[in-house]
């Protein structure tokens, strides 16, 4: 399992990687795996509002249907046209090919409640317990 050093994490398995005043958004390697083959995405329109804690989207798998959380707030600016299309990029590469969408943070403050890889990691390890 890949834990990124360069992404910040949410409890609820939200990966960002922050670029100036943008943060991408995606799923982790440990969520697409508790998940299993993904197969339909549905994601926000540019120009919504997200606000930190509050889905924006669901993902279906075989097994469940799950909310996907904002990690920060701010404006969607763009979305990964691709995944409801390909759904199964969020299992082939969730940090690369399967990330959802990007937001122009409002309060980039907010990006300091979000787990380092290592913190993220550890939380995996104690949840697997």
């Amino acid at each position: 399992m890949e834990f990124p050093e360069d992404l910040r994490y949410s409890k609820e398995h939200e990966w960002v990687l922050v670029e100036g005043n943008v943060a991408t958004v995606g799923i982790t390697d440990y969520a697409q795996e508790q998940l299993g083959e993904i197969v339909y995405v549905e994601l926000p329109e540019v120009g919504e509002k997200v606000s930190k804690d509050d889905a924006f989207g669901v993902v279906e798998s075989v097994k469940t249907v799950s909310d996907v959380y904002a990690p920060v707030s701010g404006s969607v600016i763009e979305v990964n046209d691709d995944l409801p299309g390909n759904p199964e990029l969020l299992n082939d590469d969730p940090y690369g090919d399967g990330w959802m969408l990007k937001i122009e943070m409002s309060d980039p403050e907010e990006l300091e409640d979000l787990m380092t890889s290592e913190e993220y990691e550890r939380y995996v390890a104690e949840l697997k317990e």
